[in-house]
Formats: structure tokens, C-alpha cells, sequence
């Protein structure tokens, strides 16, 4: 089983990234001085980790059990946890495992952004 090698971690994070700035009305931040941020409206829906930690950090409701299941995935810090935030670190990660952390970034898209803004990326995708 391949795993997601430090080479690719930079291209999975940058595919993640562009994935969530596709989404309607997303922006990109930098609230801190490594790793980069989404937000809709000035909600957070995905962090992408580091250079030296490269990962995923997305809201889940529907996919916690699954998104816990994968390696080294754990509930955030900070009582974020408790919310659903799940950090999904990109070492040990199987490649086969890399295509549903679009999902997540979707999912979580879904779970901070208003109703009118879920509605028009379902309307985007319908077309």
C-alpha cells in the first residue's frame, strides 16, 4: 500500500486548497504565519496544514467516524473537537485514501457556510 510521500503532501495540499477556492464565495487566508486557510464569509471551513505538517483540518458532521478512521486522525484541540474538527495528517496516509479529503473539504464547506451559499453550490453542481 503507498502512502502519500512529502513530494506529493505540497501537491495534495495545493489540490485541496484549489478545491476549496472553487467553492462559492470562498477565500483564502493566512491568519498565521505558516499554513494557509478557507473561509466563507469569515468562517473557517478548512486548515492545510504546513510545510512540515502537512494535513488537513475540516468540520465534519456525516464523515467524523470515517475521517477518524484514517491514520493519525485525530479531534482537534482546543474543544474544537467536540464540534466535529478533525486534523487528518498527510504521513502514513494511503494514496487510495487521498481522493475522499475533497469530500471533507465539501463537508465542511457545507457545515459553516450560510443556507443561500449551500444552496447555490448545490444549483452549481446540478448544472
Amino acid at each position: 500500500m503507498a502512502v502519500v510521500s512529502v513530494r506529493s503532501a505540497k501537491k495534495l495540499q495545493d489540490q485541496l486548497e484549489g478545491f476549496g477556492l472553487s467553492l462559492p464565495e470562498a477565500w483564502l487566508d493566512t491568519p498565521w504565519d505558516e499554513g494557509h486557510v478557507t473561509k466563507v464569509g469569515k468562517k473557517i471551513f478548512a486548515f492545510y496544514g504546513t510545510q512540515n505538517e502537512p494535513g488537513l483540518s475540516v468540520k465534519l458532521t456525516e464523515s467524523l467516524d470515517h475521517a477518524l478512521s484514517l491514520p493519525g486522525a485525530t479531534p482537534m484541540g482546543y474543544g474544537l473537537g467536540r464540534h466535529g474538527w478533525t486534523y487528518i495528517p498527510f504521513a502514513d496516509l494511503p494514496e487510495e485514501d487521498t481522493d475522499v479529503l475533497l469530500d471533507f473539504v465539501e463537508e465542511s464547506y457545507r457545515a459553516v457556510a450560510s443556507k443561500t451559499l449551500v444552496k447555490q453550490l448545490d444549483e452549481e453542481l446540478a448544472d
